[in-house]
Parts: structure tokens; C-alpha cells; sequence
């Protein structure tokens, strides 16, 4: 069964990363109750830089929650956390905690029906320099580009609400284009 385990948002604020002042929203948090979900995203959420985030195709981000063990264990080797440190979610920038779907199993242009809205597989998300200030350290970037745990940029097809624990229904699109296939692909071109 695919689950929404935490629906996150966070608002843009300044952050001090590599000796530069930059905004961010990378820092969500987990809410209680529904969440409007519009075209342009959820209610309560900001993108900081529309360049790269946000828009009609990046409206909505989610990410598996099966990858956080990973990142606890990484986080722990760069001792930046305690082995038991639990990593809250949201860590990695996701509006969407999801349970259940993981980025090999998801094709461009896929539906995921929820209760009271729906959204498409857009596109893999490409990590930038602020996913190490989140996770804390240096590598963390590296780490994703590498390992494939990037989840997927969602556009909203039909707006409405999310809430945690809502299900998740996956309805095959096409199936033409892997989105981990594409997010290695990118990688490997650059």
C-alpha cells in the first residue's frame, strides 16, 4: 500500500551556507490536518528560487520514506548525528513523506490518485548545494546523485487537499521514461 506519511511546508528564510547569505525553503515541517493542494503547490509552502523550484511541473515534491534509513546511517558516518538520531520528515525538502513508492517504480507522466486530489510524475528533482546545509553535511549531494534517492516532482492535475495518512493509488501513464533512469541519466551527462 502506498501512504502519505507527512505532509510538510516551510516558508522562505535567509540561511548561511558555504560563507553566503541565500534564501531557502528547504526546511519543511510536518502539519497536522488537510492541506490545500493548488497548481502552483500547498498552502503554507514557498519555494525560494522559482528558477529551479517550483512552478506548474515542480509544484508538489515527494520522497520516500524508505531512503531515510540510509540518510540516518550516512549522517551518523559523517558524524553530524548520533547512530539513533531520527531524521524528522520533511529532512530533505519534501512536501510529501510517501511510504511505499519508490523512484524505480515511478514513470513520467504517471498519476498518483489521492482522496482529494491528484498529481502527476513530472520530472526527478536535481539536488543543488542547499541539500548539504539540510542534512549537514558536505556530501550530501554527491550522496544523492549517486545513490538515485532523488523522489519526484509532482504537477497538480486535479487541486484539492492532502492529509497524512491518506492512500495513494498509482495509475500507469505511458511508461516511456523511467524517473530513476532519467535522474542517473542526468547525472551521468554532467
Amino acid at each position: 500500500m502506498i501512504e502519505v506519511c507527512s505532509v510538510n511546508v516551510g516558508r522562505a528564510e535567509a540561511l548561511e551556507i558555504e560563507g553566503r547569505r541565500v534564501l531557502s525553503a528547504i526546511g519543511k515541517r510536518p502539519v497536522d490536518g488537510p492541506v490545500a493542494v493548488r497548481p502552483l503547490g500547498l498552502q503554507g509552502d514557498e519555494q525560494a528560487d522559482l528558477s529551479v523550484h517550483g512552478g506548474l511541473s515542480k509544484a508538489v515534491y515527494a520522497y520516500p520514506l524508505e531512503h531515510y534509513a540510509f540518510w540516518q546511517v550516512v549522517r551518523a558516518q559523517a558524524r553530524v548525528a548520533a547512530w539513533d538520531a531520527v531524521l524528522p520528515p520533511g529532512s530533505l525538502g519534501e512536501n510529501l513523506s510517501l511510504r511505499g513508492l519508490l523512484e524505480g517504480d515511478l514513470w513520467i507522466g504517471d498519476y498518483l490518485r489521492l482522496p482529494g486530489c491528484v498529481l502527476a510524475i513530472s520530472e526527478p528533482r536535481r539536488p543543488c548545494y542547499k541539500l548539504n546545509h539540510a542534512l549537514g553535511f558536505v556530501h550530501a549531494l554527491r550522496m544523492m546523485q549517486q545513490s538515485g534517492y532523488c523522489g519526484a516532482y509532482l504537477t497538480v492535475i486535479e487541486p484539492g487537499q492532502v492529509r497524512a495518512g491518506d492512500p495513494v493509488e498509482l495509475l500507469p501513464g505511458p511508461r516511456e521514461v523511467n524517473l530513476r533512469e532519467l535522474f542517473m541519466a542526468r547525472r551521468h551527462a554532467r
